[in-house]
């Protein structure tokens, strides 16, 4: 069995350049990060390469992540970066199917399940989002929402290292960046709806080992009753990342 070791990953979304990027890294690793937390950081891609440099150049004790990749390795895909890129850069992880991809960018099920398969074949660890609106949650279809996404992103991924190559995201999408939260109760009961679909689909161990997320509107004021909850096991973070102070804060929660 593994252990959950608990995750905080920092959305930059689109924030910082190269040079802010290296001395918002330098900024967090300067004070005591608890060592039992997982450390991501989630730049854009022009301050991959500055932040990966920086990481390894003072031998960090954090991970690197990308917002997103398209699912081919090369090709005429104008404005696309594909997974090779991303691990020659020392990338560990990468965001998927993000509520802003789906929402702005055309993103469905079928491509998420592309990326997904694509990032594992590259030996990148997927943060794999899902989430309902508000319209889908007030009209009773959360957990169907949250289910059809698992069902299909994680279609023909199987059981094999996924629990320690794959992070689930919970994030409804009527909580991102409106201030807004999940109240931690209802929280767990969705991140633990998530575990049994897995389970349903996966070994049942693999559901419990796999690290769930919840992300929407969290900040160092409420971070430490989302993470009293026993399926919560960390945090995908927008904007109370961009501080130093603020992320250092939910990392020692």
């Amino acid at each position: 069995m593994l252990q959950r070791k608990p995750m905080m990953a920092g959305n930059w979304k689109m924030h910082k350049n190269a040079a802010e990027a290296v001395d918002f890294i330098r900024a967090i690793c300067a004070g005591a990060l608890n060592p039992d937390v997982e450390v991501v950081v989630c730049p854009p891609f022009t301050a991959l390469k500055s932040a990966a440099t920086t990481i390894e150049y003072d031998k960090l004790e954090i991970a690197l992540g990308a917002q997103n990749m398209y699912w081919e390795t090369e090709g005429a895909f104008t404005g696309e970066i594909s997974p090779p890129m991303l691990a020659q850069l020392d990338v560990d992880y990468v965001i998927i199917g993000h509520s802003e991809r789906r929402q702005f960018f055309g993103e469905t099920d079928e491509t998420v399940n592309k990326k997904i398969k694509a990032a594992l074949a590259h030996k990148l660890k997927p943060i794999f989002c899902v989430g309902e609106n508000l319209e889908q949650r007030e009209a009773g279809q959360a957990l169907d929402t949250v289910s059809s996404q698992l069902t299909a992103g994680l279609q023909g991924v199987g059981d094999d290292n996924l629990a320690k190559e794959l992070v689930i995201a919970y994030e409804p999408v009527w909580a991102i960046g409106t201030g807004k939260v999940a109240a931690p109760a209802d929280a767990n009961d969705v991140i633990r709806h998530i575990r049994a679909t897995v389970a349903s689909a996966n070994k049942a161990q693999t559901a419990q080992d796999i690290r769930i997320l919840y992300g929407g509107s969290v900040k160092p004021a409420n971070v430490r009753e989302i993470m009293d909850e026993p399926d919560i096991d960390g945090a995908l973070v927008g904007g109370a990342c961009l501080d130093a102070d603020s992320f250092v804060s939910l990392v020692n929660y």
